[in-house]
């Protein structure tokens, strides 16, 4: 028999994929969202800000990928970004811990790492060292969860995996690309980073089939791709925009300086997609 996984915030853009992904590999898959639109039919409509509602849409599932919260600062007041994430956060947490699920895969954020860097970061790549470093109340309420995701596991023996997801991105955008080259302060925010979908939903499956030996406790993972979203080589961009911030570690011609070496090495996540395979630099 499959094994149930409950997929929340379904309809976006990383759930979709997340969907895709799990069905693709033989799970059975319960999607979740408070909107209206699925591109499932038997996606179950949900408000996680409800603990009862929260039970019963987890209820029946095996593991949870938790990716409902307001995704991103600046698409709600402050207040309402960090009371309605927190609280989402929270109703999963404890409803998965009293339905005694085996894991929690759920969405963190790398803005917990300092993002934007109006501030230079202290180094680059940057790790999952680099943390806490919230500068908004969205990279906040992503900083608190962490931390309670952490007392969860202690008390519950779930491991609760946190993805520090960098910018997603879907195939269809990559045409944007090439707007961002002219200036490259631009996207200096996240250090040029993004990540295509489907490697979000490669790193949801790997977290999910990790050995539990390796993700105990609540660990987190920097999730970005392989490479930045500019055509200059990366060593040449932190030169001329940080350039007082050093290079800790060997980076690639056009190197990710959002470093996934953590998750290569515990869950065997290998980013597999580029926007360099659909635009041409």
């Amino acid at each position: 028999m499959a094994q149930r996984i409950c997929v929340t915030g379904a309809n976006g853009l990383a759930g979709r994929a997340v969907v895709r992904e799990l069905r693709e590999h033989g799970y059975d898959v319960a999607a979740t969202d408070i909107a209206t639109t699925f591109g499932e039919d038997d996606a179950l409509r949900a408000d996680l800000t409800d603990y009862g509602q929260a039970v019963q849409a987890l209820s029946g599932a095996s593991a949870i990928v938790h990716l409902a919260n307001i995704p991103a600062p600046g698409l709600a007041t402050p207040a309402v970004t960090f009371n309605a994430n927190m609280t989402m956060n929270f109703n999963v947490f404890q409803a998965a811990a009293a339905l005694g699920v085996s894991r929690v895969v759920w969405a963190s954020s790398e803005t917990t790492l300092g993002l934007p860097f109006d501030v230079p970061p202290r180094y680059a790549p940057v790790d999952e060292d680099h943390y806490p470093v919230p500068t908004t109340t969205y990279a906040l309420s992503k900083v608190a969860t962490e931390t309670i995701a952490s007392h969860f596991a202690q008390w519950s023996g779930i491991p609760f995996v946190a993805l520090r997801f960098s910018n997603i991105w879907s195939p269809g955008d990559y045409h944007e690309f090439p707007s961002f080259w002219a200036d490259p302060r631009e996207r200096k925010w996240n250090l040029w980073g993004y990540v295509d979908e489907r490697d979000v939903a490669l790193s949801c499956r790997l977290a999910l089939e990790a050995d539990a030996r390796a993700v105990a406790g609540s660990p987190s993972f920097i999730i970005a791709a392989a490479d930045t979203v500019m055509n200059k080589p990366s060593a040449d961009l932190m030169a001329s925009v940080f350039p007082g911030v050093p290079l800790t570690s060997p980076v690639g011609e056009f190197g990710t300086l959002l470093s996934v070496d953590r998750a290569r090495r515990v869950l065997g996540y290998e980013p597999r997609h580029s926007w360099r395979d659909h635009v041409s630099a």
